[in-house]
């Protein structure tokens, strides 16, 4: 007996992507769901559910799926040109909604400013997620996409990854912040070590980190101010 696949249009309603967050609202359905909404179609061998988790598996992560360009989608078994262009259009829509408008940006010229900005937003997470605040030659903030998220001791953080955002964006400069949940915005030997490579990487790539603003509970440590950007 040969294997077929249940696609979308077969199964009952109330499994369907769309229907779902036409009922739910697209705030309360999977990933999984959104990406097959915006792939509309499978192939004769997987659904667009299937293919929206081997994406999923395939990347490790939306953002990495987010930063992943057309060639690489389209290369992607199943996926396509047409695919691709899609999953590329919906992710560079999110990211233009997230970021600033150039009249609502703020100017950053020290890392109190950093801090008034994010501490409210990450000052309770329970891991240490890792951004970087991306910024114009005048230092108005472009966007600040998360780098990476870690667990309690720590969050893994590779220049590529960093660089990748700053370039996209044309960065002038940035700025690095990530939370202590521990609530105390000390530094690691680790939080430095990873400050001096960022910073090595920056001057190869011609965009300068600025600071490193590490936050607390109620407090925060720059690591410039602290001395950790000089010699």
């Amino acid at each position: 007996m040969s294997n077929q696949i249940l696609r979308i249009r077969e199964m009952p309603s109330e499994e369907r992507p769309r229907e779902r967050m036409i009922a739910r609202g697209a705030g309360k359905v999977e990933n999984r769901d959104l990406i097959a909404i915006v792939l509309n179609s499978g192939t004769r061998t997987i659904s667009a559910l299937g293919l929206a988790d081997k994406l999923l598996a395939e990347f490790g992560s939306l953002p990495a799926l987010a930063d992943a360009s057309i060639e690489e989608l389209s290369t992607f078994p199943g996926i396509g040109e047409a695919k691709a262009a899609r999953l590329s259009a919906a992710c560079e829509l999110g990211r233009r909604i997230g970021a600033f408008p150039v009249t609502d940006r703020p100017l950053v010229r020290s890392a109190a400013a950093v801090a008034a900005m994010l501490q409210g937003q990450m000052r309770y997470l329970d891991r240490e997620k890792f951004r970087i605040v991306l910024l114009d030659t005048k230092h108005r903030v472009l966007e600040i996409p998360t780098v990476s998220v870690g667990h309690l001791s720590g969050a893994l953080v590779h220049p590529r990854e960093v660089f990748k955002a700053a370039i996209r964006r044309s960065s002038a400069a940035i700025i690095l912040v990530h939370n202590h949940p521990s609530g105390d915005p000390t530094p690691s030997n680790d939080d430095i070590l990873v400050t001096r490579r960022l910073i090595e990487a920056g001057k190869l790539l011609g965009i300068e980190v600025l600071d490193h603003v590490i936050l607390g509970d109620r407090d925060f440590t720059s690591l410039k101010q602290e001395g950790y950007f000089t010699g």
